[in-house]
C-alpha cells in the first residue's frame, strides 16, 4: 500500500471520531447544566479546553458565551477541529482514496456532511441543539459500521483503527483532564462536595460509559472507579487502555517498527502503575497524568507517521 492512501485511512479515522466525540461533549455539557444549580462554576469554556484549542477560539472569539464556543465547536470553518471541519476533512479524503473503502461509505458521509453543513447554524439554538448532536452521533457511527462490517481487513484497515483509537485515547484523557481539574481545585466559596457524583456521572456520559461502569463496577459513581474504568479497563472500547491494546493488535499486520512498540508499551506501563487514589489526593496528580498519557500518544502519531507515512 502507498503511504499516502495509509496516512490518509489513518486521518480518516482520526477526523471521524473526532466529530463524534465533539458533539458527544456538546450534548452532555448541555445536559450536565440542567442537572446542576447555576451557581456552580459551569460554563462551556471548558469544552474548548477539553479540545485544545483555547488559543486559536481567542483569535476568533472575544468571549467564550454559549453561542461563540457552540458555532466554534459545531461549523466554524476557521476551527480544524470543529465538527463541520472534521467532516470536511474526511469528506476530502474518501474523495481521493474511494477505492480502498465500500461505496457506501461515500453516501453516508456524504449525507452526514450535508446535513451539519445545512442545519449547524440552527442547531446553536437550544430548541433544535440534541437532535442535532444526536443526528451526527449516530451518522458517525453509521459510517464507522460500514466500514467494520464491510471493509477488509487488509493493510488499510489496521491503519484506519491506529487513527481511530489514537483519537479516542486523546479524547479521553482530554476529558479526564479538564473534568478532575475543576473538581480538585474548587472555589473555596463553593462547596462542590454535594455534585461531584453528577460531575464524575458526566463524565461517563460524556463517552457513554455510565452503563458499562455500573454493569462491571457494581457500585455507586465515585472518583477513583470513573478514573480506573476510564483509564484501566481492558473491555471497555473507550477506555485509554483498550484503545492502545487495540493499537498493538494491529502491529503483527504492518511492516515491524520497535519505535511504535516501545511507544505503545510505555504508555501502557504508565497507565497500568497509576496509583489513582493517590493521584485523586493531589491537587496537580491527574493532570500531570493526563499530561504523560498525551506525550506517549503524541510519540506513538510521531513514530507511525515517521515508520509509515515517510513523515
Amino acid at each position: 500500500m502507498l503511504s499516502r492512501v495509509a496516512e490518509n485511512l489513518y486521518w480518516f479515522g482520526r477526523y471521524m471520531q473526532r466529530a463524534e466525540n465533539t458533539a458527544r461533549l456538546i450534548n452532555v455539557n448541555a445536559n450536565l447544566m440542567l442537572d446542576l444549580p447555576r451557581r456552580m462554576p459551569l460554563g462551556w469554556a471548558p469544552l474548548v479546553e477539553i479540545v485544545g484549542a483555547d488559543l486559536r477560539f481567542k483569535e476568533l472569539y472575544e468571549e467564550a458565551t454559549e453561542d461563540n464556543v457552540l458555532r466554534f465547536l459545531m461549523i466554524d470553518p476557521k476551527n480544524p477541529g470543529s465538527i463541520l471541519s472534521s467532516l470536511h476533512s474526511a469528506r476530502e479524503i474518501l474523495r481521493v482514496s474511494r477505492d480502498t473503502m465500500p461505496r457506501d461509505t461515500w453516501e453516508r458521509l456524504n449525507d452526514l456532511f450535508f446535513y451539519v453543513n445545512e442545519r449547524g447554524e440552527s442547531a446553536i439554538l437550544r430548541a433544535s441543539r440534541q437532535a442535532f448532536v444526536q443526528h451526527v452521533i449516530s451518522g458517525a457511527l453509521l459510517v464507522y459500521s460500514v466500514l467494520t462490517s464491510n471493509m477488509s481487513r487488509d493493510v488499510g484497515f489496521q491503519f484506519l483503527r491506529i487513527g481511530t483509537n489514537i483519537e479516542q485515547a486523546d479524547m479521553t484523557t482530554r476529558i479526564l483532564d479538564v473534568r478532575t481539574a475543576k473538581l480538585l481545585k474548587p472555589d473555596d466559596k463553593l462547596d462542590l462536595t454535594p455534585f461531584e457524583n453528577i460531575v464524575w456521572m458526566s463524565v461517563l456520559r460524556s463517552l457513554t460509559a455510565y452503563q458499562m461502569y455500573r454493569r462491571h463496577l457494581r457500585t455507586r459513581v465515585n472518583g477513583s472507579g470513573v478514573l480506573r474504568f476510564l483509564l484501566q479497563n481492558r473491555e471497555f472500547p473507550r477506555s485509554v487502555m483498550f484503545c492502545l491494546a487495540n493499537i498493538a493488535s494491529t502491529l503483527p499486520h504492518l511492516p515491524g517498527d520497535r519505535r511504535i512498540e516501545r511507544t505503545i508499551d510505555r504508555t501502557r506501563a504508565l497507565i497500568r502503575d497509576a496509583n489513582v487514589d493517590t493521584l485523586l489526593k493531589t491537587p496537580d496528580g491527574v493532570p500531570a497524568l493526563m499530561d504523560e498519557i498525551q506525550i506517549g500518544l503524541a510519540d506513538m502519531h510521531t513514530a507511525v507517521s515517521e515508520a509509515y507515512f515517510g513523515v
